[in-house]
């Protein structure tokens, strides 16, 4: 842990909390004050003068410490907004003067020149003369009179030694050089009445022409129509298309229900276009359903049978059966029936020596 200079004990307590929280800070990330000042952009010297609370510290300041350092802001900006309100406080106090008032002390007077009389009055006792009023300008002729004359002398008479100090002064009403101008008058307007009364005249006036307008419109259409009901519009019938047929290879000649109940290889569902999709052994004969995706039909067929063999092919409630001739011919098939999927058809054999079984279980 870094070794920190004391406090000065006149610090503010908010300055000193905050200044003692940046030093916890630094402390705990491990740096030294020159990498601080580095990575937050702001002087050593300037770091000098924060962490020994020589003055007070930009909040863009703190902000970067809290970047740096990986320190909670919050708490950071709550103790900074302390200290800075504590260091405006001081920095206002420091800024007013201690001593005599700005003014200074009132000059004394030079020698030989009499003291300027006070604007405001002595007060009483204080034996100092009350200043000489200072008398008004002389009004102009015609607008003061004379002043009153003591009695037994004529108001024209030679003035006095010594003027009265209060003297009264009137002011003479001036007379208006003309008559004032009058306004001149304001433009004279319709009457209210005769206003009230032009409008619904100029709406009943409207409303009549707007009928007689539909009324004339009315008897045109009427004079020039025909007696003849109009022809109606032709209706064109509904095509009706058949679906198009699906389009099936060559040599195929069915698909779907239509193949149902036909031979395979007839109408050209065997041979490359058919799969085994399922197959088991009765006894010596292998049994398979036979599947066709492009004629969408199953069927049976058995190989290795003998004379008198039964098979069969089933799906849902349709089914097709077939036997094996005998002879030289040990294999057989039945016809087609339509199925949906290749899983959904299934075959059987029952052998003329009371064998059976079927595919799928």
């Amino acid at each position: 842990m870094s070794a920190w200079k004391s406090l000065s004990d006149e610090l503010d307590p908010d300055v000193r909390t905050f200044t003692e929280r940046l030093r916890l800070v630094i402390d705990r990330s491990g740096l030294g004050v020159v990498a601080v000042a580095e990575r937050t952009g702001h002087d050593r010297a300037d770091w000098d003068a924060y962490l020994h609370a020589r003055g007070p510290v930009p909040r863009s300041a703190v902000v970067a410490l809290s970047d740096v350092t990986g320190a909670d802001l919050g708490p950071l900006t709550a103790h900074w907004e302390h200290a800075d309100r504590a260091w405006k406080r001081t920095l206002r106090e420091r800024a007013v003067p201690a001593g005599p008032s700005a003014a200074g002390p009132r000059a004394a007077p030079e020698p030989g020149r009499a003291p300027a009389p006070s604007p405001w009055p002595s007060p009483p006792g204080s034996g100092a003369a009350p200043a000489p009023r200072p008398s008004p300008d002389p009004a102009p002729d015609g607008v003061r009179d004379r002043a009153h004359a003591p009695e037994g002398e004529p108001a024209g008479g030679g003035a006095p030694e010594e003027a009265p100090a209060d003297r009264t002064m009137r002011i003479r009403k001036v007379p208006p050089q003309g008559p004032a101008p009058r306004p001149a008058p304001a433009p004279a307007g319709p009457a209210p009445g005769r206003r009230r009364r032009a409008t619904p005249l100029l709406y009943a006036a409207g409303i009549a022409g707007a009928a007689l307008v539909v009324t004339a419109a009315l008897l045109l259409v009427d004079l020039g129509g025909s007696d003849a009901p109009p022809a109606a519009a032709p209706t064109t019938p509904a095509a009706t298309t058949a679906a198009p047929a699906p389009s099936l290879p060559e040599g195929v000649s069915c698909t779907g229900a239509d193949c149902g109940g036909r031979d395979p290889e007839s109408m050209g569902c065997g041979g490359p276009l058919a799969t085994t999709v399922a197959r088991t052994r009765v006894g010596s004969a292998l049994v398979e359903v036979r599947h066709s995706a492009v004629c969408a039909a199953a069927w049976a067929r058995i190989t290795g049978g003998a004379e008198g063999d039964e098979v069969s092919v089933q799906a849902g409630t349709a089914i097709q059966i077939a036997n094996v001739e005998g002879g030289a011919d040990t294999d057989a098939y039945t016809p087609m029936i339509p199925v949906a999927s290749a899983a959904a058809a299934r075959a059987c054999a029952s052998l003329s020596d009371g064998g059976d079984g079927c595919t799928g279980g």
